[in-house]
């Protein structure tokens, strides 16, 4: 079948199931448009709280899955290819965070969502790159801070807010490919466009950026913006929604040292052609212990509660 047909399939069975299916800003352009819902973590992370649909078909990776599963431990969750990890969530493990914890009875973890259910279920609260600050700001002054686990979100979120952090040593692969050389021969090449980081790019990228957001925020600030074109500095499938939301603009993908765009090796395991199979089969599905389950909700109810006050 062609792309086409393939899409009207999806949106047959997405019927018939009564599924709802969640995608990535960082997913391919022809699995964005058979989404009902296409956002960053934070917004995937509302929409699969709210959702009344019995499946739930999760075009992302796997700690996004996962999360929906925790919030939804009732519905069947999807992840169509059970091989889209993440390598930032893979850098911090459930015996390596339960060690730390084991150093100090003040700390206070906040666990960045790009993380396992397990690292979850240790931590006092999760954060998205959307909802950092607001959420550190929340964290009682007696305590220390240990952000997991990603780094360069952290260094930035410390620079925001003026708290005193312990950083984890984890970093997410594609961002740190971004250069300071590369965005300068950018911006050389186009003068006029800003560029646009994600905090997940490390401090000698974001020393460049005129803007620094999540994927959520570039469509406000893109659009909002009275400049025509635009350098983005975040893997490359957020172009799509982009060029979608915020017609009449140029998008612009920040090139790294070896390529002239980002492209996510796990973000792009998730095809049209397998979410179709998985609304066929109900497979693969997404199983998280009870036991870890129940105790990585209350810190992703944290979150959700923080941030929507």
């Amino acid at each position: 079948m062609d792309t086409r047909q393939w899409q009207e399939e999806v949106r047959r069975l997405k019927k018939e199931r009564n599924a709802v299916i969640l995608a990535h800003n960082y997913q391919v352009q022809e699995v964005q448009e058979i989404a009902d819902f296409v956002g960053d973590s934070l917004g995937l992370a509302y929409q699969a709280h709210r959702t009344e649909a019995d499946w739930i078909v999760f075009c992302g990776v796997h700690f996004m899955a996962e999360t929906a599963k925790i919030l939804n431990p009732e519905k069947k969750v999807l992840l169509p290819d059970l091989e889209a990890g993440c390598s930032l969530a893979d850098s911090c493990s459930e015996d390596e965070l339960a060690q730390v914890r084991r150093t100090s009875d003040r700390l206070f973890v906040v666990t960045y969502v790009n993380s396992t259910a397990p690292v979850k279920a240790l931590s006092d609260v999760v954060c998205t790159s959307g909802n950092a600050v607001r959420i550190v700001n929340r964290v009682p002054p007696e305590y220390e801070i240990l952000f997991v686990p990603d780094q360069n979100l952290g260094e930035w979120v410390k620079q925001q807010t003026g708290r005193n952090m312990r950083l984890w040593q984890g970093h997410c692969y594609i961002h740190v490919e971004f250069t300071h050389a590369s965005l300068l021969r950018m911006r050389q090449s186009y003068p006029g466009a800003p560029i646009v980081a994600h905090p997940e790019c490390d401090a000698a990228v974001r020393m460049l950026a005129d803007e620094i957001c999540s994927t959520e925020k570039m469509v406000d600030y893109c659009g909002k913006s009275s400049a025509k074109s635009f350098i983005i500095a975040t893997e490359a499938g957020m172009l799509h929604r982009l060029r979608r939301e915020v017609p009449g603009k140029e998008f612009l993908p920040a090139p790294t040292e070896s390529c002239a765009c980002a492209h996510c090796r796990f973000m792009k395991k998730i095809t049209l052609e397998k979410v179709c199979r998985s609304l066929q089969s109900g497979e693969p599905e997404i199983v998280v212990p009870r036991e870890i389950a129940e105790r990585a909700r209350l810190p992703i109810e944290r979150m959700l509660d923080w941030s929507a006050n």
